[in-house]
């Protein structure tokens, strides 16, 4: 049973830093691409920033470039999102997703406010 469980978000004034993490089960974790996607408060979700099988294509979004990075431990099955410079508008809940056989799996998210 596939199994993607993110923490680290919380409460962050602007300019800090977070680190989030998503713990993988139930697959080889280190066949699979992985993303990061978030949804704002009335938003739709987007797409973050993505990471190859081996670490070693990571795409981001224009919002999170220069700001965010994407990375992977394959021997701990987690994928983390660190997180600086951050800003109001990167409140969101924070979402962890890979796609195994055309079937895309999706954690229950961590939200990240950014406020003074």
């Amino acid at each position: 049973q596939v199994q993607l469980v993110e923490s680290g978000g919380g409460l962050v004034q602007p300019g800090g830093s977070l680190r989030l993490s998503c713990a993988a089960s139930g697959f080889i974790f280190s066949t699979y691409a992985m993303r990061w996607y978030r949804q704002a408060p009335g938003k739709e979700s987007e797409w973050v920033a993505g990471i190859s099988s081996t670490g070693d294509y990571t795409p981001y979004a224009t919002s999170a470039k220069g700001r965010f990075t994407i990375s992977r431990d394959n021997g701990k099955n987690t994928v983390y999102l660190q997180m600086n410079n951050l800003k109001p508008e990167d409140t969101a809940i924070y979402y962890c997703n890979t796609q195994i056989n055309a079937i895309q799996y999706w954690g229950e998210g961590t939200l990240v406010t950014v406020s003074s």
